[in-house]
Parts: structure tokens; C-alpha cells; sequence
């Protein structure tokens, strides 16, 4: 399972027009599911995620947590995370999970991260050509890939 985290003042995410999913300051999550990613992948990042203190303390230190600061997430399924670039220039994305196996677990991981942190957690729509719209903060831009804990 990959994670592109972006720390955000406000993001919010469109399909045909319509806004399915807006949040405040918080964290964007741009989540990918790789064919063999299970359960244990989700736990890991949820924790890591929701715990990650990528937010400035009083001195400017980067030293609180979504959680610390009850922020809240947007989380967008990202399938093009698993990328194969080595040849040539299309992308193939056969490693990515088919969506009988990726809704399931995206749809678990929203749910065990709202759980965890007890935080609000918006999403996007999965499988639909979503617009993202965001303002980085920072900008903080954080690539978590558990194949790598």
C-alpha cells in the first residue's frame, strides 16, 4: 500500500461538478492498493498516518499530529501510485489491485482511520475522474510505501 500525504489548509475533491468531499485543515491522503496489500498494511498506515506530527508547534517545530490538533483527513483512492515506468513511455499499472480487492480495503482504511484517530474523514468516489482541489501547506508532501515500514 502506498500513502502520498499532503499537509493542507483546505482540500476538496469533485465529480461532474458536484463537491463529494471537503475538509478543512488536515491531511490529504492519496491512497494506492497494490494486488498483494492486506489488512496489516492498513493498520500500519492508519497509525502511521494519524500519529505522523508533520503540524508546527508553538515554535515552529514541526511536533503535533492530526490527532494532536483534531484536524481533519481527505482520503482519494489513487490507483496510478503503482506506476510501472521502466519501460517505455506509457505507464502500466498492472501491479495496482483490481477493484474487487481495492474497494474493500480503501473502504476499510477509511473506516479504521476515522476509528483511530477519531477524527472526521471525507472521501472521494472510488473508480470516478475526480477533480482535486488543494491548498498545500507548506508545502509538506510525505510518500509512505509499506513495503518500506
Amino acid at each position: 500500500m502506498r500513502a502520498l500525504i499532503q499537509r493542507v489548509k483546505s482540500a476538496k475533491v469533485e465529480v461532474a461538478n458536484n463537491t463529494i468531499g471537503q475538509i478543512n485543515q488536515g491531511l490529504l491522503v492519496f491512497l494506492g492498493i497494490e494486488e498483494t496489500d492486506t489488512k496489516e498494511e492498513i493498520e500500519y498506515l492508519v497509525k502511521k498516518i494519524a500519529q505522523m506530527r508533520i503540524f508546527s508547534d508553538r515554535e515552529g517545530k514541526m511536533n503535533l499530529s492530526a490527532i494532536d490538533l483534531k484536524l481533519e483527513f481527505l482520503v482519494i483512492s489513487q490507483f496510478t501510485l503503482f506506476a510501472q515506468t521502466q519501460k517505455g513511455s506509457r505507464p502500466s499499472f498492472t501491479s495496482a489491485a483490481p477493484p474487487l480487492l481495492a474497494i474493500p480495503l480503501y473502504q476499510d482504511f477509511v473506516s479504521k482511520l476515522g476509528d483511530f484517530s477519531g477524527l472526521r474523514v471525507a472521501t472521494g468516489e472510488f473508480g470516478a475522474d475526480m477533480q482535486v482541489y488543494l491548498q498545500n501547506d507548506g508545502p509538506v508532501t510525505i510518500w509512505l510505501d509499506t513495503k518500506n515500514k
